[in-house]
């Protein structure tokens, strides 16, 4: 407590907080000799400093230097004085300098740290190609240039010019090694380059069927240690002996290359023992090849062994074992559907033709009726008939719809069964032909013969769809789905016929079904949209329509169709969005190329609508209103010469085009022009003419006239909604009192158009198919019905 003290009453215990040093006052600033006359020097550079605080390492003494005598400086106010001169003596030095400063800058110099005021730097030194190493790089290149060169003119059939350049390649590669032993570098020879050069040489001899040549130079790899895996060239030796017919010689090397190939490079081992049979083949030696060529048939089997063997069994007459030998050949994989093999393909006109002549051959008739004829025969008659049924659908799958029905009606006098299945799959196909007559009496055949055959019941819905019998063909699809839960294409057509009768919510109720069913199928999605669209759900529609985009983005109509929903919410820029990827994939949709027009003459950027409205021009040529358009985006864009010239090409093309001629006959009064008369002369014939037709078009038939606007009126009453949006755009653009703007000869239709087209809205049949669609290409229809 001794060393505590109690602060009394009188005491100020804020006291001492206005005190402060004198050597910090800057109010004397100004009347500070030392400080004005630091501040009046350059930079400030200050002279030496004087301790005149007690207690720093200086003291009290002065500095000196070699300009002056040991002067104490100070301030008046006892501050450390600054760089300048006093009393006239020169400033002293110090032992720091500061960065790009030095002692001998004047005034007026400049700050030039980096050394830039000196000039460009000089150039860069060249490479000196004299090196030796360069030496070596530059012929290393050289041999590989000719190495690639010497291919390529062998690809090309020029097999004299690409021995040539191998045989330079290999002069090439010498004087290179000789380069690197005059230059010390021995022992960086490049390995992999010398034998690729020895490698080509070799095979151009082989081309050109110089074999002693070729042989000499796979020799010289196949002796030389130093070249890894090249007992592997013994097999291009033994087919050069093959060549020459020395078949001892090359069943040695054959051998020999089979020795250094290990067992993990099957396929390599497998194709040297295939040549070793052909060998003893050649060499009549067929029991040795029949052992080579029924290790490949344990191993792995393939056409042309298995041919082989049969070959040699044939050849020493022993018939059991080429009945074996056919049957691992008929087991052999061919890696091809046998249903497809006779199809043609599109991109192969050799192969087709090759197919073509193979389709009706005698071994195809063979293996056409052999094994239904042998069932036929036996106690399994009705294998016999799936296997007819079969071969009707395979002429389906090849579009021989003519074979096809004759299969199928060869079936008209069997048991039900078989009776029903066919029918089923002629009332396919007459459904395809559009002879709904007929399809429509191979169903109830098919009906009568099996009545719980949901394919069938499908089609005879189908064909009641169609003559627009919509609750009836409802009835057919719900007894299938009742036959068969799962049949898709019931459900599918049941949604359809519930659309067609405005019972959406069931339509609704049958696709969310079906999509729970089939989760990535397009036409269901798009059809949930196009049902949330008619229930004024557009939020819903446009999610559906992007799961649509999902699974097929590049659907021109599904992005159209988002566009349009887009620009009824208002939402432009995703509506220019979407109208703008349909005219990407597919540019010639004319209410898209519309639209896109008309967004950018909205949004005053007319220039940029020009391209819409010339492709628009090139779709539809008679159409004058698409020209005019053109012209009226040069004349709003301010491109006047433009829009004269354009408008005297519509009119030389259209010259009664009344539009037309107002426009040049306002541009040219505009312009100053001497030809606005004869365009007003034109203009006033033309109307005049168009005056008397209508007067004399009004006295023949003014009564029939006005009923059928009545009738018009009332039509357009209901499809009003077709147009409305696009329509109402082009009529509210600027300036639409002008009269092509305001009076355009047709409204535009922005209906919603099913992105499959018209098949979108039909049925599907119970048959077996693949539907094809423009818009769907690589989308599959839901699971086609096979006949049971």
């Amino acid at each position: 407590m001794e060393n505590v003290h109690l602060a009394l009453e009188e005491d100020d215990l804020y006291s001492g907080y206005n005190d402060y040093n004198p050597t910090f006052d800057s109010d004397a600033l100004e009347n500070d000799v030392g400080f004005q006359q630091a501040v009046r020097t350059s930079h400030g550079r200050r002279p030496p400093m004087t301790a005149k605080f007690p207690g720093t390492a200086i003291g009290a003494r002065p500095l000196a230097s070699s300009f002056g005598s040991r002067i104490p400086l100070t301030s008046s106010m006892g501050r450390p004085m600054t760089g300048a001169v006093q009393d006239g003596a020169a400033r002293p030095m110090t032992a720091v300098r500061a960065a790009g400063y030095t002692s001998s800058m004047t005034r007026g110099s400049t700050f030039d740290p980096l050394g830039q005021s000196k000039g460009p730097a000089p150039p860069l030194e060249t490479k000196n190609e004299d090196t030796p190493e360069e030496k070596i790089k530059s012929l290393e290149k050289k041999v590989n240039d000719l190495i690639e060169e010497s291919c390529m003119a062998q690809s090309m059939g020029t097999l004299l010019l690409a021995l040539e350049k191998a045989k330079e390649a290999g002069r090439k590669e010498r004087a290179l090694v000789r380069q690197r032993q005059q230059s010390g570098y021995a022992d960086q020879i490049n390995l992999d380059l010398t034998y690729s050069v020895l490698l080509n040489l070799a095979n151009q001899y082989a081309n050109n069927d110089m074999y002693p040549e070729a042989l000499n130079s796979y020799q010289v790899i196949v002796k030389n240690k130093m070249f890894n895996n090249a007992g592997r060239l013994k097999v291009n030796m033994a087919n050069i002996y093959f060549k020459q017919k020395n078949y001892p010689k090359a069943i040695k090397f054959y051998r020999m290359a089979l020795d250094q190939i290990s067992n993990a490079h099957k396929g390599m081992r497998i194709k040297i023992l295939q040549n070793i049979g052909v060998v003893f083949i050649r060499m009549g030696q067929y029991s040795d090849a029949i052992t080579s060529f029924e290790h490949i048939m344990s191993e792995s089997p393939n056409v042309k062994t298995g041919f082989n063997l049969i070959l040699c069994y044939y050849a020493i007459s022993v018939k059991e074992r080429m009945k074996t030998a056919f049957q691992k050949l008929i087991s052999v994989p061919l890696g091809i559907d046998d249903e497809d093999k006779y199809i043609p393909t599109n991109d192969d006109a050799s192969s087709n033709m090759v197919i073509e002549a193979i389709k009706n051959d005698k071994l195809h008739q063979m293996e056409r009726d052999l094994c239904v004829d042998t069932l036929k025969s036996s106690q399994y008659v009705e294998l016999a008939n799936d296997l007819e049924i079969n071969k009707a659908i395979t002429y389906i799958r090849q579009k021989d719809f003519n074979q096809a029905v004759e299969t199928l009606k060869t079936f008209e006098k069997k048991d039900s069964r078989v009776k029903s299945a066919a029918a089923t799959n002629l009332s396919f196909l007459y459904f395809l032909e559009k002879d709904f007559d007929q399809a429509d009496r191979y169903a109830d055949l098919a009906m009568t013969a099996d009545r719980y055959n949901p394919a069938a019941l499908i089609n005879k819905g189908s064909t009641v769809f169609v003559k627009q019998d919509y609750e009836k063909a409802a009835e057919f699809y719900k007894e299938a789905l009742r036959n068969d839960s799962s049949c898709t294409e019931a459900l599918y057509n049941l949604g359809l016929s519930y659309k067609k009768l405005n019972r959406l919510e069931e339509a609704l109720d049958c696709f969310l079904k079906l999509h729970a069913i089939l989760r990535n199928s397009a036409q269901v999605m798009y059809q949930l949209a196009h049902l949330y669209e008619l229930l004024e759900d557009p939020q819903q529609a446009i999610e559906w329509l992007m799961q649509v985009i999902s699974v097929i983005p590049t659907d021109p109509q599904t992005l159209a169709k988002l566009g349009e929903l887009h620009d009824g919410e208002g939402d432009k820029s995703q509506a220019f969005h979407y109208y703008d990827e349909s005219f990407r994939y597919f540019p010639s949709n004319i209410d898209v190329i519309e639209w896109l027009g008309a967004y950018y003459i909205e949004t005053q950027f007319c220039e940029n609508a020009i391209q819409y409205f010339e492709r628009a021009t090139h779709i539809q040529p008679t159409q004058v209103k698409w020209q005019l358009m053109v012209a009226s985006c040069y004349r709003r864009s301010g491109n006047y010469q433009r829009a004269l010239e354009t408008y005297k090409d519509i009119h030389r093309k259209f010259p009664e085009n009344v539009e037309c001629l107002r426009f040049l006959v306002r541009l040219c009064t505009d312009m100053g022009l001497k030809e606005v008369q004869d365009y007003a002369t034109k203009l006033k014939k033309v109307e005049k003419m168009k005056e008397i037709r209508r007067v004399k078009s009004g006295r023949e038939g003014s009564a029939r006239g006005r009923r059928e606007g009545r009738e018009g009126s009332a039509g357009s009453a209901g499809d009003s909604t077709r147009g409305e949006r696009l329509s109402a755009k082009m009529r509210s653009l600027p300036a639409s009192n002008e009269p092509y703007e305001a009076s355009s000869p047709k409204e535009l239709d922005a209906s919603y158009v099913d992105p499959l087209g018209p098949q979108m809205e039909r049925p599907k049949t119970g048959a077996k198919k693949r539907v094809e669609d423009d818009d769907f290409a690589d989308e599959e229809l839901g699971d086609d019905l096979l006949p049971e």
